[in-house]
């Protein structure tokens, strides 16, 4: 009995970490600054990320997050899609965050849609160079938990 309780102690705390590792990631994310930059390709100035140590230090590496699959325009399929910390209605796309909160997704497999928080894991990337791209990919995504 008391390895029974133990172990469900255990499962419960190593939950609790995971999730708020997975909160964690979306936060250093959000460490970053923009300069502006002339684009020739644009003619203009643009917002230029400039990620900060802690970002930087998670490029290449594979990370867990937990967020909102946002359908969009064009949905090729559903192993590539954007992923957002918040809700779609909460979205950057919708006005209501900053565009450290989404990312681009390449998953493996196909990941169903739902309106509901998912998690998954994949390896980070960071793009400071695309305009025409997001500034955060995650490549080789599989589904956590639905």
């Amino acid at each position: 009995m008391v390895r029974f309780v133990l172990t469900i102690f255990l499962f419960g705390f190593s939950v609790s970490i995971f999730a708020q590792q997975s909160e964690n990631v979306w936060k250093t994310l959000g460490k970053l600054s923009y300069k502006k930059e002339y684009d020739e390709l644009m003619g203009f100035k643009i917002d230029k990320p400039v990620f900060s140590d802690q970002v930087k230090a998670l490029d290449g590496k594979e990370v867990t997050l937990k967020g909102y699959i946002i359908p969009v325009e064009g949905y090729k399929s559903h192993t590539e899609f954007i992923f957002s910390a918040f809700p779609y209605s909460m979205c950057f796309f919708c006005g209501g965050a900053g565009p450290e909160t989404v990312m681009e997704v390449l998953a493996l497999e196909p990941i169903k849609y739902s309106a509901d928080a998912v998690t998954i894991k994949g390896i980070l990337k960071l793009n400071d160079k695309d305009i025409n791209r997001l500034m955060y990919k995650l490549v080789n995504v599989r589904l956590v938990k639905s």
